[in-house]
């Protein structure tokens, strides 16, 4: 039978550098700017990584690998 909990959760990662510069659109010059926000959908381990996961992945807003963090869903 199934348990309550499945073990393997898909999680999605979002680029932290293309979040910060999405909030501070206000005074950013347009050429700086990025026009989307890199997402990647993984899955992760509960019992093994039960923190938020981060990884390093290529960003193709930023043109470079930047930190990916985990977002809610």
């Amino acid at each position: 039978m199934a348990k309550g909990k499945d073990v393997r959760v898909t999680v999605i990662l979002e680029c932290t550098n293309c979040t910060r510069n999405s909030a501070n659109r206000n005074g950013a010059n347009k050429e700086s700017m990025s026009i989307g926000i890199s997402r990647y959908i993984t899955q992760k381990n509960r019992h093994n990584t039960p923190s938020r996961l981060e990884l390093l992945k290529f960003c193709p807003f930023c043109y470079k690998h930047t930190i990916h963090g985990e977002i809610k869903k």
